[in-house]
């Protein structure tokens, strides 16, 4: 086994000095990263390792009628092979598999009967003493299986959707319709009635989901597991099997990547702990590049948008329908619709969402769940209204700008949408766009200029801090975050060091641990607003327990002084407006005072009372131009400029880098993602990064990133808001527009590819009618 150590906190480097909120500082776990010191779930190990694979079914719906194991058994180095006929003592109930996070339903339950749920579902682990014997004995199993028809095709059962159930956390079904909606649409003079696609999407990080369980002498395990919360897997872990927390603890110190595949623990969770009760033994479990095809993904969408405007362009009404795939299990839901009456400002507003049940696994959130396709519908329609008035398409937006919340009449937290307006246009080039489509052009390449708006919440949950400052001058905050490669051990360090004028390098924060203090799934562009605010709590606490050391000092230059005439800087206490000059370090003031360490705890609770009045949310504007190769149906995304609301940033160069990273997922959504089904098999095709395309560094070009000046106290104490989705939101539907805007052609369905490119006219390309959209596409009037 590798020597390298179990636990290797990522510190910052030497003479990284100190540091403010706001300041563009390297990560601090990039060290630890490129040197391989590093250690994701599948990359620790234990002596007496078993390794196991997974079987998975090779039908969409029936049931296992026999599995054929003497080959596989016979395998030397295989000792086990789990399936529903033999797996150990589980709890039944659905309630016990809900995780954190889970929809309305019953979840997933691996190995509890004979039943097939969908292809690709788990039937059988092979457990051997190495990697190697159990891949090549699972090519050994055999499985005898009654099939039954299946349904995998949303387009072709849409008669059937219904209305989802609203239990799940942060769902928020459409509001009631204001107005008449119909009628205005239908009196208005300028309209644009179109449908909308987008097939499914699969999460592809670079580490695939693993589980890694080591069996300690006592019984306790240690889970590592690709998750993004290391609470809510083993709130779901100890739950199935009954276990004490006591003898549970779930680490995730580092994620290769997740976007929304770790809100919930994976199969391969309960796959590995149901082996290692079984065997007693430690267990690794890691799922191949196709196997990552089994488990939730973005859902395949069919939207309808109508919008209708006044000759001036004043909207008249917005009708905006979606209806989403969600598996014969749970209702999986998404905020997909809701957007369309946020974002300007009109009088009648109809919307509705639906679902359909489909023989897939339940659907999971990717980064920027529902707004991802919601968003991209409503401002294509935008842009086709745009031109169906002869109004310019940012113009349109500004002439329909909302200052309040049009559904509800409360106001916004902050919003300074107008400023990414304005900002992101100045630095494009936006006023040189020529209004008429095909009117740039170079060499055999048409240019395009679009734009769109971009919109997702800010949100804040509950979480706890723990501190401790050491008499060395080290600082020690700790809580169960998650890094899954947002930054989150740099940006809860320079919190901290900031709070206390402590240098960077001498700041720890220990995250990914299911024993360290409560924190929320690392999800929804929450942990800065929420555990960045805990950390600073805490810190805070400790501010005032020194500055209570520092006035009980003999002969103390604090003794008379107030907490609001000191300040915290460059490792001292230091009094404000002295007439002397006055500071004492911490370290000396801790020496002084006999103390070793100095603690304090936090619990950060949203003041609901305060939010519950404001509409929190980010915002932004992409401006983007393409040149499309017409021959050829190419399309490359030349520029970007994406302008962003974010309330303050607590650290400029990461989060330019989650922006960036954003823009380029919405390239690949635009340009090249979409899990394909073959629906004979109810099987996705397409599963491996040679076959399921993602955007690569030839794709990517010149993005420019900007900040607009936002302070938002309402949404945390910190004046910040996340940046992890809002950076994507929007960026196809520039795409989209740009194409428009080149080519004069409208593609309504993603990604849009070369055979969409080239197709004569509007709507919906020809390779769209295979997919059985049918009649009564849509266009503009």
């Amino acid at each position: 086994m590798s020597a390298l150590p179990i636990n290797v906190q990522p510190v910052a480097e030497p003479g990284t000095g100190y540091v403010r909120k706001g300041d563009g500082v390297p990560r601090v776990d990039g060290r630890v990263k490129v040197t391989g010191q590093a250690r994701y779930a599948a990359e620790h190990g234990a002596p007496d390792m078993v390794f196991g694979v997974v079987v998975s079914s090779t039908i969409a719906k029936g049931r296992i009628l026999a599995l054929h194991l003497d080959a596989a058994l016979a395998v030397p180095g295989v000792v086990q092979i789990l399936s529903h006929l033999n797996r150990p003592r589980m709890r039944k109930l659905d309630l016990f598999y809900k995780d954190m996070t889970a929809p309305a339903g019953s979840p997933f339950k691996p190995f509890h009967s004979d039943g097939i749920l969908y292809s690709g579902q788990p039937v059988a682990l092979v457990l051997a003493d190495t990697f190697e014997a159990a891949r090549y004995a699972a090519a050994l199993v055999q499985v005898d299986y009654a099939q039954e028809p299946h349904e995998t095709h949303l387009l072709s059962h849409m008669e059937r959707s219904h209305k989802p159930s609203r239990l799940k956390a942060g769902f928020s079904p459409p509001p009631n319709e204001t107005g008449d909606a119909q009628a205005a649409f239908d009196a208005a003079p300028v309209q644009v009635d179109a449908e909308f696609y987008a097939g499914a999407e699969h999460h592809n990080p670079m580490e695939m989901h693993a589980t890694t369980v080591l069996w300690g002498p006592d019984g306790h395990m240690t889970v590592y597991d690709k998750s993004q919360s290391s609470q809510n897997s083993r709130w779901m872990a100890s739950h199935v099997f009954g276990i004490s927390k006591r003898k549970l603890t779930v680490r995730n110190p580092f994620v290769g990547g997740a976007f929304g595949s770790g809100l919930r623990p994976q199969y391969n969770l309960i796959l590995a702990m149901m082996a290692a009760l079984d065997l007693k033994r430690s267990v690794r479990v890691v799922l191949t590049r196709q196997q990552m095809f089994t488990f939730g993904h973005r859902p395949e969408t069919w939207q309808r948008v109508q919008l209708a405007a006044r000759a001036d362009g004043t909207l008249a009404a917005v009708l905006h329908q979606a209806i989403a795939e969600t598996s014969r299990l749970e209702d999986y839901v998404e905020v997909v619709v809701n957007w369309s009456g946020q974002l300007y400002r009109c009088d009648n507003v109809k919307l509705d969402y639906r679902l359909v049940a489909l023989d897939h696994y339940s659907p999971i959130d990717m980064r920027a769940p529902g707004a991802a396709h919601g968003v991209h519908a409503l401002e294509v329609a935008m842009d086709e209204l745009a031109h169906a008035a002869g109004i310019d398409p940012l113009a349109l937006r500004l002439h329909n700008y909302a200052e309040r919340d049009p559904q509800t009449d409360m106001p916004y937290s902050t919003k300074e949408l107008r400023a990414c307006y304005e900002q992101g246009a100045e630095r494009f080039g936006w006023s040189r766009r020529p209004t008429a489509p095909r009117s740039m052009r170079e060499g055999p390449e048409l240019i395009g200029w679009g734009m769109a708006t971009g919109q997702w919440d800010a949100m804040q949950m509950f979480a706890r801090a723990h501190a401790v400052l050491h008499a060395d001058g080290r600082l020690v905050v700790s809580s169960a975050a998650s890094d899954i490669g947002t930054g989150t051990y740099t940006v809860m360090a320079q919190i901290a060091a900031d709070a206390l004028g402590l240098r960077l390098e001498d700041v720890v924060f220990r995250l990914g641990d299911s024993t360290l203090p409560v924190a929320p799934i690392e999800g929804g562009s929450s942990h800065v607003t929420t555990v960045g605010s805990a950390v600073e709590g805490a810190c805070e606490k400790l501010q005032r327990k020194l500055f209570a050391l520092a006035r009980a000092l003999p002969d103390s230059p604090f003794a008379h002084a107030r907490l609001s005439d000191v300040q915290f800087a460059e490792g001292h206490l230091v009094l404000r407006n002295a007439t002397v000059p006055t500071a004492l370090s911490l370290q000396r003031l801790m020496a002084q005072a006999g103390v070793h360490r100095i603690e304090a705890k936090h619990l950060l609770l949203p003041n609901l009372l305060k939010q519950k009045r404001y509409v929190r949310a980010t915002h932004s504007a992409v401006f983007c131009e393409v040149r499309v190769d017409e021959d050829f149906g190419t399309v490359r995304v030349t520029r970007v400029v994406s302008a962003i609301a974010a309330g303050q940033i607590m650290n400029a160069q990461l989060a330019r880098s989650q922006i960036m990273g954003g823009v380029v997922w919405g390239i690949s959504q635009a340009l090249h993602e979409e899990s394909h089904v073959d629906h004979s098999l109810g099987r996705f095709m397409n599963h491996s990064l040679a076959e399921y395309h993602v955007a690569v560094q030839a794709d990517v070009h010149d993005i420019d990133v900007l900040f607009v000046e936002e302070d938002d106290r309402i949404v945390s104490r910190l004046g910040a808001k996340g940046v992890g989705e809002i950076g994507m939101v929007g960026v196809a539907a520039a795409v989209a527009n740009a194409i428009f805007h080149a080519t004069g052609r409208r593609i309504r369905s993603t990604p849009m590819t070369p055979d969409k490119v080239m197709a004569p006219g509007m709507g919906w390309a020809a390779g769209d009618s295979a997919v059985g959209i049918g009649p009564g596409a849509g266009g503009t009037t």
